[in-house]
């Protein structure tokens, strides 16, 4: 007498495996694109929803927002110039005005571009107003310039 068997039940069934190893692709692609759905705005979701795949929403994305390398080189040239023209205001603090230095700096590295923090110790040695001039002098008898480290500079502008 043969036994009947559902395919579920066969220990080790390569059919039951393929099944689910495909469950499991198509779970974590649809995760995918949900995780992409939510993470953009509702102007975006529309001229995304209709694509069918997580790498077609994320291929769309990327050409949409990441640009060639001429437009980031550009971008990367206006940041450079934003940071220039910067000055400490007399309102401000140092906290303040190195944090503004300090978002355009990393605007400019997620360009690609290279900006080292000494180039922000020497803009911030050069643009803050008179009133520090004798915290820069102390650090600069005490310390070499040329190698201080941003945190170093911070942290003896704002001592009281």
């Amino acid at each position: 007498m043969e036994e009947d068997y559902e395919i579920s039940t066969l220990p080790n069934n390569p059919i039951m495996a393929q099944i689910k190893a495909h469950k499991e692709k198509k779970t974590k692609k649809s995760r995918a694109k949900a995780c992409l759905f939510a993470a953009v705005s509702s102007t975006i979701f529309t001229r995304i929803m209709s694509l069918k795949s997580a790498k077609a929403i994320w291929d769309y994305l990327k050409s949409e927002y990441e640009g060639d390398e001429r437009i980031k080189g550009m971008q990367a040239l206006n940041l450079i110039s934003e940071f220039e023209l910067q000055r400490m205001k007399d309102s401000e603090t140092i906290k303040d005005y190195s944090d503004r230095l300090l978002s355009i700096a990393n605007k400019v590295r997620l360009l690609r571009s290279e900006f080292t923090d000494s180039r922000i110790v020497q803009k911030i040695l050069v643009t803050v107003p008179e009133r520090y001039e004798a915290t820069i002098t102390t650090v600069e008898n005490t310390k070499d310039l040329s190698k201080i480290s941003l945190a170093e500079l911070l942290n003896a502008l704002q001592a009281p």
